[in-house]
């Protein structure tokens, strides 16, 4: 990715990005506890969440800089199954350095410590406490081919 690709995408801004039509999901054991997580310690907002006491049938957590996660609680026996702390996922940020400082004051676990890679992203990785890995970078993907 060049400069002037990343200068672009963020000048955009959230608000010049179509509404999101691909949602990464995930179940937990826990989770309320992982909701929990996601809001109060990584920045998440609590869009939806559809729960019988324990068991969450269903929770949107939007991304604030855009898109976002749906997740419910693990079913072994359902048709829709993928057992807790096997997701992993990339998420964007125009402020990777305030996030890893907000998410370390919050002694969240890092799979990785913030670092610049050789293709010019700046990222750093958490496990939530369901063990799932969550990457944080700046790095918002190439533009589609036109």
């Amino acid at each position: 990715m060049d400069n002037s690709s990343a200068a672009a995408h963020q000048a955009a801004g959230p608000s010049a990005a179509p509404a999101p039509t691909v949602w990464p999901t995930l179940q937990a054991r826990d989770a309320h506890t992982l909701i929990d997580f996601l809001v109060e310690k990584v920045g998440f907002l609590r869009t939806a969440v559809y729960a019988d006491g324990d068991q969450v049938a269903h929770c949107q957590l939007d991304w604030p800089e855009g898109g976002g996660v749906m997740l419910g609680s693990y079913k072994p026996d359902a048709e829709w199954c993928t057992p807790p702390g096997t997701f992993g996922c990339y998420v964007v940020t125009n402020d990777v350095d305030g996030l890893y400082e907000r998410v370390k004051a919050a002694g969240v676990t890092f799979a990785r410590e913030i670092v610049d890679q050789d293709y010019g992203n700046r990222e750093f990785a958490i496990r939530d406490p369901e063990g799932n890995l969550w990457s944080f970078g700046h790095y918002p993907g190439e533009p589609a081919p036109s």
